[in-house]
């Protein structure tokens, strides 16, 4: 065994080494082994963290025996990439972990049973509560404002929900959180990478009126197939202490990524400050009310599986990716349809050139064109198995790929195109035009 350790740390990689990665068709080999561990996971829904594990397993022993790192080859190598990993790796378990408990405690607050009370009773009603999820999710995790929005929609419309509404209150959640530094996992990633919480800000132009185009067409679905029922937990007070441990939470987080950010960037990649900030508000607001720990074990799950594929992007040669441009970020909201949009954002963070903002709206709205594109979308799925079918999907939620092509030239047209080559080491990236040509 330890001959076999010690041939692991001395692997002299010749094809490394010369700097012609093994490929198949021109694709390094890497990209495949991941391709299909995507495959896998969106295929194989039951069995996503042995997917995800088993890819990774497959991935790092590739890298180890074949191609190394760039902090060197073999085992030796493969620590030394895990070495630079780390702070993001524990940042996002935390802030995964965390922010479940802090969705659970808005979900206890009450807040989402009584702002049914303030709908108006036609389809305004169906289209105001899209618009409720939406603005939920730019503080929560988007999984947590679909599955909120999915039981304010089954008390609103007597358990009748239409599969183009299930679609929209995707849409809408995910809308919601691509603004957001702490509204979506892949915006967390971006803010973690140190790109400026203004920046992710732009992706709002396209979101808002991806919103009201799918939030329009879908309201008007539901309200000929179940209309809306107005008296709805009338008389349901809110918990304050539930209020405060969230803002508590949020308050923690965003305070010390600023800090770090602006007075000790140079502390940022060596400390988990952000994650440990919210355990540490966690673990002060233990006397205000009882956390639900029980969460804890599926959490724990959800996050290792979703770090898994994260671990497998950090180790792909994105040098060998089509350079980025508005075009790639637009067909990057397509192919997060069908793979996972965490291990694409982190690929793009590593290729950099990217306009953020544009990246941001397109892998997190992206995911809602079909029901296992995002998380959000199977996590509704679990609470309506109508749902899990990409047909019915596709057929009576047309509106999201509408808006997602229209929000996204909106935010071309007005913003325009502005890449950050590299928000870590400075370099210019290749001049992109702002607009296409016409």
């Amino acid at each position: 065994m330890h001959r076999v350790l010690l041939l692991l740390l001395l692997l002299p990689l010749s094809a490394f080494a010369a700097g012609d990665l093994p490929s198949v068709g021109g694709i390094p080999v890497e990209f495949i082994l991941f391709a299909l561990t995507l495959l896998g996971v969106a295929l194989f829904h039951h069995a996503t963290l042995n997917v995800a594990l088993t890819g990774l397993f497959t991935i790092s022993a590739y890298k180890i025996w074949v191609t190394g790192f760039k902090t060197g080859a073999g085992l030796a190598g493969f620590v030394g990439h895990l070495g630079h990993e780390w702070v993001t790796i524990v940042n996002l378990f935390c802030l995964l972990t965390g922010f479940a408990l802090l969705a659970r405690h808005f979900e206890k607050s009450h807040v989402p049973v009584i702002l049914p009370k303030f709908l108006p009773a036609d389809w305004k009603g169906g289209f105001m509560m899209l618009v409720m999820v939406f603005i939920i999710s730019s503080f929560l995790d988007n999984i947590a404002a679909a599955l909120i929005g999915g039981a304010m929609a089954h008390q609103l419309f007597r358990a009748r929900v239409h599969i183009g509404y299930l679609a929209a209150i995707v849409a809408a959640s995910n809308a919601g959180g691509s603004g957001s530094v702490v509204g979506d996992t892949t915006t967390t990633m971006m803010w973690i990478d140190g790109i400026s919480p203004l920046i992710v800000l732009d992706a709002y132009v396209a979101a808002v009126v991806a919103l009201v185009i799918v939030a329009y067409f879908a309201a008007r679905q539901q309200h000929a197939y179940s209309p809306i029922i107005k008296h709805v937990h009338q008389h349901t007070h809110i918990d304050w202490g539930r209020i405060f441990i969230v803002g508590t939470m949020l308050v923690f987080a965003v305070g010390t990524n600023v800090t770090i950010n602006v007075k000790f960037p140079e502390l940022a990649e060596h400390f988990p400050f952000i994650g440990v900030a919210v355990w540490v508000a966690l673990i002060l607001t233990i006397p205000v009310r009882r956390h639900d720990w029980e969460l804890m074990p599926e959490a724990i799950k959800g996050s290792v599986f979703l770090l898994s594929l994260v671990l497998c992007a950090s180790m792909m040669p994105v040098d060998k990716l089509p350079p980025a441009s508005w075009v790639s970020a637009l067909a990057l909201g397509f192919i997060s349809a069908v793979f996972d949009n965490i291990p694409l954002t982190a690929l793009a963070l590593r290729q950099g050139g990217y306009d953020w903002g544009f990246l941001a709206y397109a892998v997190g709205f992206g995911g809602s064109m079909l029901w296992f594109g995002s998380s959000a979308g199977v996590a509704l799925s679990n609470m309506y198995p109508e749902a899990r079918s990409a047909a019915q999907w596709i057929k009576h939620g047309w509106h999201v790929p509408v808006a997602y092509v229209v929000g996204f030239m909106v935010l071309l047209f007005t913003l325009g195109w502005h890449p950050d080559a590299s928000h870590k080491n400075g370099v210019e990236p290749p001049a992109v035009s702002a607009a296409p040509a016409h």
